[in-house]
């Protein structure tokens, strides 16, 4: 039996949550839910959706460095923010920005409350290792 190809960003939340970041399964990557944390693992800034969303990608870039794959094979996303509504042209822009021209299918789901004080946003993806980078 092989052992899959398991991504962690080495921070304590994954230790006390018992997580990893991203999981290899075959042709497909699953990414655990990113958030707006830095290298050690602190998160931040607290109650602004456009900085935790510019922070958020950055983690993700670095799940998409590890693999060797881009942006262009991400085919889908879910994103998780609290009041959805009010932060909705946040996230819209923030997206466009992130993903240029490529439109993975996405879902955006409001929740009322995410794991940090202040955090107000979430993105867990899918990657395709076969699409073209």
């Amino acid at each position: 039996m092989t052992t899959p190809d398991v991504y962690d960003h080495a921070i304590p939340a994954e230790t006390y949550f018992g997580y990893a970041q991203a999981i290899r399964s075959g042709d497909l990557i699953h990414v655990s839910g990113q958030l707006a944390f830095d290298e050690a693992g602190d998160f931040h800034p607290e109650d602004d959706a456009a900085g935790q969303l510019e922070l958020t990608y950055v983690n993700i870039d670095k799940v998409l460095a590890h693999y060797g794959v881009t942006r262009n094979q991400v085919v889908s996303q879910t994103l998780y923010a609290v009041d959805l509504v009010r932060h909705a042209e946040v996230v819209a822009k923030a997206n466009r920005a992130y993903f240029g021209s490529h439109r993975p299918v996405a879902t955006a789901l409001g929740v009322t409350e995410l794991t940090f004080p202040g955090q107000l946003v979430e993105i867990s993806c899918v990657i395709d290792t076969k699409l073209p980078a």
